[in-house]
């Protein structure tokens, strides 16, 4: 109970006796006075090292062994000093322990949230430009006048960003919390995005419905999606078109983005993070999320309220 410094806990015990013995004189036994002063330190280190009572109740019972020994008329001055001894020091060492453990889950909870941060950030910016180096790559491959020797470099480079990509999604993986990390506008609205992915070689479309002004949060989040959904197709489903289609009812904005799917296409590793990930943010802003095969291709959709609709 005393620590690595039992030297220094010692010290202040007869410290404290010393002082409390020359304050109370001879109203009290110089036992006691020494005792009270023990107990107080004990007290102090139990509060402060264990969140449970038990510790200090067992000091209060030993400590109150003397005055019944002793006889009765020593309990008035053995019960105060006992409550003076041990309840105190007790409450101001549980007090030093709680603020110390908020302390430290503040600490922690801190941490946890930059990771969550640093890996949406991985995610949704290298994860989309590694994905359309390698498409961009793999286009470059298939181009007729391009030398075999070169056509062979393009091939290494291709490999070397798919490689990357999924490194990346193991990081990321990692870098994970498990709780929402906080949201970053994207620069980019819908048309660019699409429009980024067709100059990559994604045969891409989008279409609007209703007006193009989106509120903040519905605006943001359809851009999210609409970016991991493009960098999946680029990924998991090169070459196949993708529709991207925009529905603004006032109330609420349905983005879908669908797009074929190739007999030999497989998933990575990264794509269902990134979807659980869009999945986790649609319902943070009130909305629905579906992603899934179906009609021969592969669609997510998100439906998002608007801030005030119904």
């Amino acid at each position: 109970m005393l620590g690595p410094r039992p030297a220094v806990a010692l010290g202040v015990c007869a410290a404290t006796a010393s002082a409390l013995a020359a304050a109370v004189g001879d109203a009290v036994p110089p036992w006691s006075v020494a005792l009270a002063a023990a107990l107080g330190v004990l007290a102090f280190l139990a509060g402060r090292r264990s969140p449970r009572p038990g510790p200090a109740l067992a000091a209060f019972g030993v400590g109150l062994l003397p005055p019944v020994l002793v006889g009765a008329g020593a309990w008035a001055a053995g019960l105060f000093l006992l409550s003076a001894a041990v309840a105190l020091p007790w409450l101001i060492g549980r007090s030093a322990r709680q603020q110390a453990d908020l302390a430290a889950a503040a600490a922690a909870h801190v941490h946890l949230r930059e990771r969550a941060r640093i890996a949406h950030d991985v995610h949704d910016t290298l994860g989309h430009e590694l994905s359309l180096l390698a498409l961009r790559a793999g286009a470059l491959e298939l181009a007729p006048d391009l030398a075999e020797g070169h056509r062979a470099a393009v091939a290494d480079l291709r490999a070397a960003a798919a490689t990357a990509t999924e490194r990346l999604a193991e990081l990321v993986a990692l870098l994970r919390a498990g709780e929402p990390p906080p949201v970053d506008p994207a620069p980019e609205d819908v048309e660019t995005l699409v429009a980024r992915a067709v100059a990559a070689g994604v045969p891409a479309t989008v279409d609007w419905a209703g007006p193009r002004s989106l509120p903040h949060l519905a605006d943001r989040t359809a851009r999210h999606v609409v970016r991991e959904a493009l960098t999946n197709a680029a990924k998991h489903a090169p070459g196949s078109p993708v529709r991207v289609r925009v529905v603004n009812t006032g109330s609420a904005t349905t983005v879908s983005v669908t797009n074929a799917v190739p007999a030999a296409a497989r998933r990575g590793p990264g794509g269902r993070a990134g979807l659980t990930a869009l999945r986790e943010r649609v319902r943070l802003v009130g909305g629905t999320f579906e992603a899934g095969r179906g009609d021969g291709g592969f669609r997510v959709v998100a439906t998002l309220p608007h801030e005030g609709g119904p």
